[in-house]
């Protein structure tokens, strides 16, 4: 067998053989002839700069997907994943063609969480299959091996053509690989599956498309032939067990995860990071001054590359930006310049995209979009704009420059005010260090349950036991008890007076095999098996047509009570955080929410403050790993300052990757926090602090607490903390929440002790605190909506009808009163976990709390006559004049004059 070194020599590449060691020869001999001729051709002249042929992810993936070993490949974007999972397979199943061993169906398949990235791999495939067919041809081979793609764009007849000519490798995403499982053709193509890669796992792992997957993969594994070899793939992701045992599973119900092995090349690209400020006093600076700063810098930045992506953190913010790009310069028209976002149109996004891939455009503005692994070379400049709220995020989307290994990764981020500041600080710091936020995985999800018991009764009848069996190898069901799966079996049957007269009919039947001749006796089982079977002649057009887990959305009519005068629309999303009293901002006027009957949200005018910011459901919430990073940098700060005052703070600063533009103001900031209010009044991970402020001009007491863990958690610990106010001031309490804290705030006249009020909260009944806060709220009934439409309560097709997401809230709205009274019914049960756990971050709460309990944590509370710098952001929240950006920098202006009035007055005395 010809040798990699052999092959090396046969190409003639130039090398200095004394100084670069070609160390994976040995990867490349496992290689059959075929593909390693076209690997040297198409790698060969990298071997000088690589040191190899392989990049590190490829080096240590091939030998296991060879060895078919369960694999989790974690590298950055450009290194080579994709190759390193597909090489392996591609050399067996070209092997196997040339012997003729490749069956009409289907060998691997690849997932993805988008059609887009679906598509991309798609064409990247084309490249190694066409160069090892035609080198065969040439030999006077005649072999092929096929592969397609197929998700919901895929038209009618290339699906009937895909089950004459069965891809051997098929492309998919994962609400189109539960289709299949349940298509009586096609699935029979699935049983020869012996490969499956999962890209991007990351984005799937901690929602319930992730979920659904994992139990479709339980479901293939039980009809393929042999164990399929299980490859994820993912850029950043952490922890990384915990990642690969959600894609590999357990062998067994309750017992251990499968084998697998870790590729972890995280860090296989150098990484240029840097944190910028437009300038270096985003207090003092007018906005007008910061907006002309800050594009003069990104028109500077873009031109100095060839192609720069710019991330937003909305989809509003990446088309206002391109927007007063091209109002600026000359330099960006329809040809230099685009957007890029979810609400385009398929044409214009494909049309992006293809002039990223050829390097034909300079700049790019997008919201999350092109963070995932559509391959484009040409892109050597990331910017992203405010902070992502996930260091995982930001290395995603830095990632997307410099796209070759070998190329350094660079990437610029832009705070734009103080709260970003602080969390792009630490971000740009720790992710230099390589820290990755965690990943979480949603667990026991019901819906998701009801979903695929029910498809696998559809393939029955079957054993039962084999039904829960498959649900609980998969991760995320592991610890699917009894009780669970009682739960989800008494929904399924309709085990519930009175749901069939609601038009929640029975969707399975469970029985014992051991009537001889009765309507479920099944030869092939034995006697006394308890079988599960379909209910309904429509199940399978059911099943097919309304299987996933992406809820419908739709924007609700805001009119006024009284008079059904339209006053705008606003996002159903939005309406999560509204409950009855609160003040929010449409048009440039304020607005009370009152209530909302089905799509129209019903609302009085108002002069109030507003208690809900108008951005508030587009932005992410911060990650609550960099929550405790930002606590643990605080404590610091204060140590460094506390040694030797601002300039130790400021030189240690300088060892952050940040302009010093960044640090002058981040020195400012925390110097002004700590001569204003000391080092006490910062929170740090075993101190949660709340200001005080009684505010006499608008009669408020104001309680502003910083629990710096995410919105997410301040959400519903605000919810509890809240409630334990009203009811001892006996008072109502109007809560405004962020990522670094929350406000409170009731009448002037009503005084309550807040620290001994938290300290009191009760780790062990948070959950059931939590589930009685959410009664009778907007959040809780479109969460029981989304519900019940994934378990297929409320059908969103049926009979070629389709139902709108309003039409289907109108139903969940009837449906409800009913599900709360319903004893354990699985649907409600899910919308309060999935509330509490997914959207709450109950499980951080508790800890919190518990550590509270223990000591481990103090509450400090101290009086002050205006909010500390570090409290600005959420001041704003609540500051009575705020309506419009201009507003809020004039207020932030104001609370500032008066923190310097103090710190100057203390200076003079």
């Amino acid at each position: 067998m010809t040798t990699g070194r052999e092959l090396l020599a046969a190409r003639a590449v130039e090398f200095d053989s004394e100084s670069i060691a070609i160390d994976d020869s040995d990867v490349l001999d496992r290689f059959q002839s075929p593909l390693r001729e076209w690997w040297v051709d198409q790698f060969g002249a990298f071997v000088p700069q690589n040191g190899g042929f392989f990049t590190p992810p490829q080096k240590e993936a091939i030998p296991l997907i060879d060895d078919g070993t369960n694999a989790l490949i974690c590298a950055p974007t450009g290194s080579g994943k994709t190759q390193a999972a597909f090489a392996a397979i591609l050399d067996d199943l070209f092997e196997r063609a040339r012997a003729e061993e490749l069956s009409n169906s289907v060998h691997a398949l690849y997932v993805s969480p988008l059609k887009a990235l679906a598509n991309d791999v798609h064409r990247n495939l084309a490249t190694p299959l066409e160069g090892v067919t035609d080198r065969l041809a040439d030999a006077g081979e005649d072999v092929t091996v096929r592969h397609a793609i197929r998700h919901g764009d895929t038209p009618d007849h290339e699906r009937q053509q895909m089950l004459e000519e069965t891809p051997h490798i098929l492309n998919t995403t994962p609400e189109t690989l539960a289709i299949l499982l349940n298509s009586p053709k096609f699935r029979e193509k699935l049983r020869t599956v012996e490969y499956v890669v999962v890209d991007e796992i990351h984005s799937l792992a901690d929602n319930k498309r992730g979920t659904h997957l994992a139990v479709s993969l339980e479901r293939l594994e039980a009809l393929a032939d042999e164990s399929p070899t299980r490859i994820g793939c993912s850029a950043t992701v952490e922890p990384l067990d915990r990642m690969a045992e959600f894609l590999v599973g357990r062998e067994r119900p309750g017992g251990p995860a499968r084998e697998y092995d870790i590729v972890d090349a995280r860090f296989a690209r150098d990484l240029d990071l840097e944190l910028d400020v437009p300038v270096d006093d985003l207090i003092g600076t007018g906005p007008g001054a910061v907006t002309d700063a800050l594009y003069e810098d990104l028109h500077a930045m873009i031109q100095a590359h060839e192609n720069t992506i710019v991330f937003t953190n909305t989809r509003s913010g990446a088309e206002r930006v391109l927007h007063r790009l091209r109002q600026r310069y000359d330099a960006y028209d329809e040809e230099t310049s685009g957007c890029h976002h979810g609400s385009l149109d398929r044409e214009r996004r494909e049309r992006i995209e293809s002039k990223l891939k050829a390097g034909d455009i300079s700049v790019v503005t997008t919201s999350t979009s092109l963070e995932l692994g559509i391959d484009m070379p040409h892109v050597d400049l990331v910017v992203q704009l405010g902070s992502p709220k996930r260091v995982a995020a930001l290395l995603q989307r830095v990632g997307r420059a410099g796209h070759q290994l070998g190329e350094t990764v660079t990437g610029r981020a832009i705070a734009l005010d103080r709260d970003d500041l602080v969390e792009l600080a630490v971000m740009v710091e720790r992710a230099s260090e390589g820290f990755v936020d965690r990943v979480f995985v949603p667990e026991n999800a019901h819906d998701v349950a009801a979903q695929h018991v029910y498809g696998m009764a559809i393939n029955g009848p079957r054993p039962e036991s084999e039904v829960r069996a498959i649900l609980t190898k998969a991760d995320p069901y592991r610890g699917y008890g009894d009780d669970d799966y009682e739960s989800l079996m008494a929904y399924l049957t309709a085990d519930y007076e009175g749901l069939e007269d609601r038009d929640v009919y029975p969707k399975v039947w469970r029985d014992t095999n051991d009537a001889p001749d009765g309507q479920h006796h099944y030869e092939e089982y034995p006697v006394g098996e308890p079988l599960i079977g379909k209910r309904g002649r429509m199940a399978r057009v059911i099943y097919m047509t309304n299987v996933g887990t992406i809820p419908d959305s739709f924007s609700c009519t805001v009119v006024l009570r009284g008079s059904d005068t339209w006053v705008g629309h606003l996002d159903e999303a939005y309406l999560d955080t509204l409950d009855p009293g609160d003040v929010f901002v449409l048009g440039g006027d304020r607005y009370e929410y009152s209530y909302r009957r089905g799509t129209k949200v019903y609302v009085d005018r108002s002069s109030a403050r507003p208690t809900v910011p108008s951005w508030y459901s587009e932005r992410l919430p911060l990650s609550r790993d960099l929550g405790r990073e930002i606590l643990a940098i605080q404590r610091e700060i204060i140590d460094h300052h506390d040694r030797a005052g601002m300039p130790a703070l400021r030189q240690w600063l300088r060892e952050f990757p940040m302009t010093e533009n960044a640090v002058r103001a981040l020195t400012q900031l925390f110097d002004q926090q700590l001569r204003f209010a000391g080092p006490e009044s910062l929170a740090t991970p075993d101190r949660i602090v709340i200001e005080h402020e009684q505010d006499r001009e608008d009669y408020e007491r104001r309680y502003y607490v910083h629990s710096i863990y995410g919105r997410r958690f301040n959400d519903g610990l605000s919810r509890l903390l809240a409630d334990r106010i009203a009811d001892a001031a006996d008072a109502n309490v109007q809560v405004a929440v962020a990522d670094n804290g929350f406000v409170l705030s009731m009448p002037l006249n009503r005084k309550v002790d807040p620290v001994n009020l938290l300290e009191g909260l009760d780790p062990e009944t948070v959950r059931e605190d939590l589930r009685d806060a959410l009664d009778g709220t907007d959040l809780l009934q479109r969460y029981f909506r989304i519900n019940a439409t994934r378990a297929l309560m409320i059908l969103r097709n049926y009979k070629g009808h389709s139902k709108s997401a309003s039409q289907q809230q109108v139903d969940a709205e009837m449906l409800i009163d009913f599900a709360q009274e319903l004893p354990n019914f699985a649907v409600m049960e899910e919308t309060y976990r999935e509330i509490a756990e997914d959207k709450l971050d109950v499980a951080g709460i508790e800890g919190v709390l518990a550590a509270i309990e223990a000591g481990d944590i103090e509450v400090v509370s101290h009086r002050v006559d205006s909010p500390t710098p570090r409290a600005f952001g959420l001041a704003t929240l609540s500051a009575s004049d705020v309506v419009l950006a201009e507003d809020e920098s004039a207020v932030l202006q104001d609370f500032h004059e008066r923190v310097m009035a103090e710190i100057e007055g203390e200076a003079v005395e």
